[in-house]
């Protein structure tokens, strides 16, 4: 197995005016290429320290990180946030483009590539609409094409879809389901819906209150594609029902 991050004594401390204040406990943990890793636990429990840390966009303050590039030697890194954060005087095609025009890419050779994305999210047909023209799941799909215009090798989201209904939602987990397996990057998304883990996850990780430290890790069986039926079955309800007695949620 190869693996794509791994994590040794990982943590991470704020300093505050009554002291320090310790969010992330050591994490030690190793996440496979190609795989689908989520994580969960409770508000404050550093899931979302951790992302930043594997994202390059907080320092740990103990241990150390190694990110492994992709077997096409891919290194770079993708984020997509529960805001899909477009700026609101750029086309959906240009905001899609932003990381290649910083990156010093040709307009032209980055335009084609923006609008390729855009048809492998749904978006064909939209690419020279403003932002205010779309719908919030709309604007999900053209942060996600935004994360994979640099074709990253770890695809890191923190909670895309918590602002979406719900009908939305399931839809937009079938569609990132679809994108994940043809882009082949490593995805670690922080959700707080334990139904949406058990849909999208090869491996789940539960986290405990804070100062968070890995009190679990669960492995998902279900073949893929994964369709909305499977929520109802007793082989996926004993999987979150257990998540859900683990994480306190159930007396």
């Amino acid at each position: 197995m190869s693996v794509a991050v791994s994590c040794r004594g990982v943590g991470k401390t704020y300093a505050s005016r009554t002291g320090d204040v310790l969010a992330l406990s050591p994490v030690d943990l190793e996440i496979a290429a190609g795989s689908f890793v989520v994580l969960i636990g409770p508000s404050g429990c550093g899931k979302t320290t951790l992302l930043r840390i594997l994202g390059g966009l907080q320092a740990a303050s103990a241990g150390w990180l190694a990110l492994t590039p992709g077997a096409d030697g891919r290194e770079s890194v993708g984020f997509v946030f529960q805001a899909a954060n477009l700026l609101p005087w750029l086309s959906v095609e240009e905001n899609v483009a932003l990381p290649l025009k910083l990156g010093g890419a040709a307009r032209a050779a980055r335009l084609e590539r923006a609008r390729a994305l855009c048809g492998m999210v749904g978006l064909s047909g939209f690419e020279r609409r403003w932002p205010r023209e779309l719908s919030g799941g709309m604007q999900q799909r053209a942060a996600i094409a935004r994360a994979l215009a640099v074709d990253p090798a770890l695809l890191l989201m923190d909670e895309p879809f918590g602002a979406l209904d719900a009908l939305t939602r399931t839809h937009m987990n079938q569609e990132l389901e679809r994108l994940w397996q043809a882009s082949g990057a490593t995805v670690v998304l922080v959700t707080h819906s334990i139904s949406e883990a058990v849909m999208l996850a090869d491996r789940i990780v539960l986290f405990s209150p804070r100062p968070g430290r890995v009190q679990a890790v669960v492995d998902v069986p279900f073949e893929r594609p994964r369709r909305p039926a499977l929520e109802g079955t007793a082989e996926f309800q004993a999987i979150a029902g257990n998540l859900r007695r683990m994480l306190g949620e159930e007396t």
